[in-house]
């Protein structure tokens, strides 16, 4: 039983006539007849009442004209659904982040729903570490990392430069200074990321370099954590500078240059490379590359090529 064939059927019970239906839908009266007769043989079962000459339908005729005008009316449900996905006019996307880089979201998903009011955005907080399996297991299509996944299997695009920052409260010893140096900061109190990243190893690798102590008494389990603290004159950390705009803007924190920790990072959008993006995906990378063009740096829009 085919759609195609129901749509026949539907015809003639509507026209009561297979003359009329023929018409009705441009084909020839015994394509038409064709058609219900395969129908019928499908169905084991008459489903016009031969005998009468008005086009009356049988008990199973009755019975499927409702079946089929429900099917009929679900295709064209299914038909507009997928005619309102190209528009953007629904759908859902589906992003993936840590709480860093979850922060380079925020303007970028505000702009986007500015956009497209009616396309949904869901960003699931994980690990950077896991993004790669789950956009294997297509969680979700777009993921956000600092680092490059395999450019096999992976589309990326460098979308933002960030740096590390040094923070201290406004009453430190050293919130006046403009610059210090790693040697300064031998006796401070550092509030680690209990998370381990290659990031946090340079930063080991940097004090070891440079024969100075790396003080870190206390992990705390989130930056917004780590940055209260220090905002209270608990310590001193060193954290991503897109995630202090706020906090340096308000005067709750201060930011001090350290040469020798200079660490640059780059945001990064990726993807799967052996899939078709939604709709609703490619119109996010339209609008990051839209907001590159607008705002300059740190915002930019590179896709990057394997090797």
């Amino acid at each position: 039983m085919e759609l195609s064939q129901l749509e026949t059927f539907l015809a003639v019970a509507e026209e009561r006539s297979f003359s009329k239906a023929a018409v009705r839908l441009h084909r020839t009266q015994p394509a038409i007849s064709q058609v219900i007769r395969k129908l019928e043989a499908s169905i084991g079962e008459p489903l016009f009442d031969r005998a009468a000459r008005d086009g009356s339908l049988t008990a199973s005729g009755e019975l499927l004209r409702d079946y089929a005008q429900r099917l009929l009316a679900l295709r064209r449900e299914a038909s507009s659904a997928l005619d309102e996905l190209k528009s953007l006019e629904r759908g859902r996307l589906q992003l993936a982040a840590n709480e860093y880089t979850c922060m380079y979201l925020l303007e970028v998903v505000g702009e986007f729903r500015r956009e497209h009011p009616e396309i949904g955005v869901s960003v699931h907080r994980m690990l950077a570490s896991r993004i790669a399996e789950e956009l294997s297991l297509r969680t979700f299509e777009i993921g956000v990392t600092s680092f490059r996944l395999d450019p096999e299997r992976f589309k990326t695009v460098a979308v933002y430069n960030d740096s590390l920052a040094f923070i201290v409260s406004p009453k430190h010893r050293l919130a006046r200074a403009s610059r210090v140096s790693i040697a300064d900061l031998g006796k401070e109190n550092f509030i680690a990321h209990n998370v381990a990243s290659p990031l946090r190893r340079k930063v080991i690798e940097a004090f070891q370099r440079h024969r100075t102590q790396l003080n870190m008494g206390i992990d705390l389990p989130t930056i917004e954590a780590i940055k209260r603290f220090v905002a209270m004159g608990n310590g001193v950390a060193l954290v991503p500078h897109l995630t202090i705009a706020h906090e340096l803007a308000a005067g709750e924190l201060v930011r001090v240059a350290v040469d020798e920790l200079e660490f640059k990072r780059v945001l990064r959008l990726v993807h799967r490379r052996q899939s078709t993006m939604s709709h609703a995906a490619r119109a996010f990378l339209r609008t990051v590359r839209g907001m590159a063009e607008k705002h300059g740096p740190p915002y930019y829009y590179h896709v990057e090529r394997t090797g």
